[in-house]
Order: structure tokens, then sequence, then C-alpha cells
């Protein structure tokens, strides 16, 4: 089969190689359909790395996709021949302590598409995956939709455990593909007034089409000054109250700073961003007057299905992400364009 292998920094070679095969009677063959770009494949493709997950060379990467059924083992049930489906990229071991607490995304020995150490990823024809991981979508949602899932429910699943109150305000620091999941998401489950900031204006644009009260650029506006001034105070003393949870979406020390400033004493950190250095740091003083809570964001848990629904049921829009495809052949221009943020690019999707 023909697949895009990594194999060094930046540079990746359409090439022919073995295809895969039923092992196990749940092993479901699949056709890949489409595949989006994620922020983690170019860290992967840029650095060669995560944290301590290391590329060894050669390696083929991808995560989110769509497929169709090819084949499948002789304990799968309720599957045919040319189905499409969505492919959760997770497979936990079911038997760990995590998983039997309910916390899949955590599973000590998960395997994930396109990780390195766990197993290759999806830039190729075929994949053969578990039937837990393929979710038919009935014909109620396209190919293009289907591969959006992955970063949508990772969206829908910040959402959830970020526990908006009712008329929640809060803000969303980054709008690349998981920033505007999250405000689909949270526009879906209520939020009362959502401020959004992004370095990329048309990102910002983007944004603005779902619904948000403000956009800052951090490069032009004083992202904490223009919050603060916008109407979030109410609180009695020298600081306004602010915002009741902020979502980071964008790996930065700054935004993280940010966050700290805007949200109101007792408000929800959520961290959702991938951060290429090592650490993050917060001002004690100012954390710990204001008793900030912090929640970090591992994948999703559960959450397929439900952003599947909201998709089909018309909650939310997401097709607007898309504003480049790539043939398979083209999956290195793409990264490119994606690695330099370039020609307001939000979701690249690669048609296998």
């Amino acid at each position: 089969m023909k697949a895009i292998v990594l194999t060094a920094l930046r540079q990746m070679e359409l090439m022919d190689v073995p295809g895969p095969s039923i092992e196990n009677d749940d092993d479901v063959l699949l056709k890949v359909e489409r595949v989006g770009i994620c922020g983690s494949d170019v860290h992967y493709y840029e650095t060669g790395k995560i944290g301590r997950q290391v590329v060894e060379y050669p390696f083929i990467i991808g995560h989110e996709c769509s497929a169709t059924v090819k084949a499948f083992g002789a304990a799968v049930t309720g599957l045919k021949v040319g189905e499409p489906v969505v492919v959760d990229p997770a497979v936990p071991c079911g038997t760990c302590d995590q998983c039997r607490m309910g916390r899949e995304n955590t599973c000590h020995t998960v395997r994930f598409l396109g990780a390195p150490g766990q197993g290759g990823g999806c830039l190729c024809e075929y994949l053969v995956m578990p039937q837990q991981c393929c979710y038919p979508t009935n014909g109620a949602i396209t190919l293009e939709q289907a591969a959006l899932c992955e970063p949508f429910s990772i969206g829908v699943y910040t959402v959830k455990r970020g526990a908006l109150p009712t008329d929640a305000r809060i803000a969303i620091l980054g709008t690349g593909p998981i920033g505007l999941s999250v405000l689909s998401a949270a526009k879906a489950q209520g939020a009362k007034k959502i401020y959004v900031t992004d370095k990329i204006d048309t990102r910002l644009e983007a944004a603005k089409g779902v619904g948000v009260a403000w956009t800052g650029n951090p490069n032009k506006d004083d992202i904490v000054g223009g919050i603060v001034g916008d109407g979030v105070g109410g609180g009695s003393g020298a600081e306004p109250l602010g915002l009741d949870v902020v979502f980071e979406c964008c790996g930065q020390q700054d935004a993280v700073d940010q966050a700290i400033d805007i949200l109101r004493p007792g408000g929800t950190l959520v961290l959702v961003g991938t951060p290429r250095k090592e650490r993050v740091s917060f001002d004690v003083d100012k954390f710990r007057r204001k008793e900030i809570e912090v929640r970090y964001i591992r994948r999703q848990n559960h959450c397929v299905r439900p952003a599947m629904d909201m998709i089909e049921n018309k909650q939310v829009s997401i097709d607007f992400m898309i504003t480049h495809r790539f043939g398979l052949e083209e999956t290195k221009e793409g990264f490119e364009l994606v690695a330099a943020y370039g020609d307001g690019v939000i979701k690249a999707m690669i048609d296998v």
C-alpha cells in the first residue's frame, strides 16, 4: 500500500509499504479516506518528538481519520463492508486501574495512532483497528466531518471537564482547530459570553462566525485590559470579578499568564494546548489569592459518539474549519503550510 513516511526532520516521502492484515477476531480492516493534519503531527514533523515520545525513522504519522470498512474478523458485528466509520485513534488496554476507573484516555498502555512507541499512523491507504474504535456514521455525516470528529471530540470532552456553570462567561485563548472545537462545543452547551484570542486574524474571523462577544490578537491588543474592560467586572474591591472558565488552547506561557489575570476568584483554568517547552509556570501570588482550579486535558474520553451526535443533530457546524485540501502525494505541502500557519490555514485535510 502507499503511505506517507517520515524519514527525517521535515522530510517525508510517499512510499510503498506492506499493508496490514486482520489478526484478531475483533479486527477491522479499513480503507482510509480522509486524514486531518493535527498540530501534534506537525510537532513530530518539525521536532521529531513530543515530550518523551521520540520518532524513530522511518515512521508513519497521522491520527485524525475517517475510513470505510474493507473486511473484518469473525467476532465483529454490526458493521458492513463499504460502511463509512469515524476512527477513534486510541486503543486502551481495558484492564489497568485507569481503564477500570473509566479513564481510558490515561490508560497506562494505550496504543495511539501515529504515536512513537505505540503504533504507526493513518497517513496510508489501509489500517487495522479493533471494532471498539470504529463508529459507523450511518450516512448521517460526511467523510470530512467524520475525520473532524477526532479534534471536535476533544473539544466536547474539554467543555465537559470545564464544568461550565449556568450562563458561563468564558475565554478561549488560541483558536486553531482545537480552540474552535472548544468554542463550538461551548456555544452548543449554552455559554453566555465568550471571548477568544489568536495571533492569526483569519482564525479570529472564523470564531466570529460561530458567535463570540469579543476577539483579540495578542500581537496587537491588550488582552487582559480588553476583556476586563468589556464588562466582566461586578465584584467588589479593586479587582473585577473576572471569567468563570478559561480554556488555554495554544500551549503558550503568555496565554497561561493572561488566563490567571482574567479569571475570577475560584475560576477554572483548563489547559488544552500542547506546549513545545517542558514546563509552564504560574504567578503563585495571583494563583493562590484567587484560588484558581486547574484541569489538564488528555485527548478525549467517551466523547466520540456525543461529538458525532452533535454534528448529526445540527447542534454544531464544523465544516468551516476545513480551509485546505490536498491529495496524498501533496501531504508534505500540507504539512509545510500548517507549520508556517500560511494562507489562513485552520485545518488541512488529506484525501487519501
